[in-house]
């Protein structure tokens, strides 16, 4: 199997009361994953809030990420954004700190062309050796990876998967379709993970392994194992989970949930702010009814 099968938790990156990097809580949160049996980590997503880290902070955070997962799960670290050659220079520098490999979402906000996207990829994978994840997310960024481009892309030796959230289940039978055997495609949606597994997915880059790590690993080696049954019976459970962690911005429910929990502190930077005391009833009630 890939490295990169499985559930990987899209994890958050935690933030003392003044808004600095909280490093102790970073290694406790990566412990708490890996004990619990979490198949790779991927920190510097956008569930880590990267668009609002430093250079020097989004590399502490895949530092600290690789020092204290190293040789037990695989670090697929976050490096993207809409300037190729920034994107480059990101890369290399992630390399060497040991990362395992990239998920570098697609070039938001200037929408670039399929062929656009197959040069700024191509090109990334030029400047690097590590193995690529392609993040397809059409809701943040404006713009699709068509799966005839995923397609073409696969064909270069270290572009590796895709994390597929369109949301679209036909998109994602067409990209099962088109991409070669041993390319990993890794459903974006916690609430889609069955589905695409079902369409003969790998696994799953996961929020909700932020509070569940342990159900949603279960929930992905289920589906590997073709035991649709009980991985319906881990969905039903934590459902609302899934969907509440949504009820707002990405990640607001989920660090809120999680300061309840007594993991992270409920800090965010901004144009993040705390949820309404709205959605605040509802992740707390959402919490009784999925026992945390």
């Amino acid at each position: 199997m890939s490295i990169f099968n499985g559930c990987g938790t899209a994890i958050i990156t935690p933030f003392q009361k003044n808004g600095s990097l909280d490093e102790a809580g970073l290694k406790k949160l990566v412990r708490r994953q890996i004990d619990a049996g979490i198949h790779f980590l991927v920190p510097c997503g956008t569930t880590g809030e990267s668009p609002t880290l430093t250079r020097e902070e989004h590399l502490r955070v895949i530092e600290i990420t690789v020092a204290v997962a190293k040789g037990e799960v695989p670090v697929l670290a976050g490096a993207g954004g809409y300037n190729t050659a920034e994107v480059i220079e990101l890369s290399k520098a992630v390399e060497a700190l040991g990362a395992d490999g990239l998920l570098s979402v697609t070039p938001y906000y200037n929408r670039p062309t399929q062929e656009g996207l197959f040069q700024h990829y191509r090109a990334i994978a030029k400047a690097v050796k590590l193995p690529i994840v392609i993040y397809s997310v059409k809701g943040r960024t404006g713009v699709n990876v068509e799966p005839t481009t995923l397609a073409r892309l696969a064909e270069i030796k270290n572009i590796v998967g895709v994390k597929e959230a369109s949301g679209d289940i036909a998109q994602m039978a067409r990209v099962v379709q088109e991409v070669p055997e041993g390319f990993d495609v890794l459903s974006g949606d916690d609430s889609s993970t069955i589905p695409l597994m079902a369409l003969g997915g790998t696994g799953i880059i996961s929020v909700a392994g932020n509070q569940i790590p342990g159900e949603m690993a279960n929930l992905a080696e289920d589906c590997l194992n073709q035991d649709f049954a009980s991985a319906r019976a881990i969905q039903r459970q934590f459902l609302p989970l899934m969907d509440v962690n949504f009820i707002e911005s990405n990640p607001i429910p989920v660090k809120a949930m999680m300061a309840e929990m007594g993991l992270c502190k409920a800090v965010w930077r901004l144009p993040l702010v705390p949820p309404s005391e709205a959605s605040m009833a509802k992740i707390v009630a959402v919490m009784k009814q999925v026992g945390l």
